[in-house]
């Protein structure tokens, strides 16, 4: 579906914008676009991230409460948690730790 493809364009965009060592939130990026509602279908953006050939920091994603809700779409158990803590981003039971502090706010 076209509309979907330049969503999950824009998402990706947003995506690539987040600040290394810093994450930010499904519903976030979906405000941000204006489409408040539309935090799974970001989620589903974050799915097919792997597939573009300019790359996408997806494990920088995680819920509104901090959580690492896409962890299963990174090939191992530990491959998103590992990815951020390479990042200084400290991860405790699939939970960023300080994740207001960590939070970024797209808003470019």
């Amino acid at each position: 579906m076209k509309t979907d493809e330049n969503f999950f364009e824009k998402v990706f965009e947003v995506v690539r914008q987040i600040p290394y060592g810093r994450v930010t939130s499904y519903g976030a990026i979906a405000t941000y676009l204006s489409s408040p509602g539309a935090s799974r279908m970001v989620g589903w953006a974050m799915n097919n991230s792997h597939t573009q050939k300019e790359y996408v920091p997806a494990h920088r994603v995680v819920n509104r409460n901090g959580v690492l809700t896409g962890k299963h779409h990174f090939g191992t158990h530990s491959a998103m948690q590992q990815l951020l803590e390479s990042e200084g981003i400290k991860v405790i039971n699939d939970t960023v730790v300080n994740f207001k502090e960590r939070f970024w706010k797209p808003d470019f």
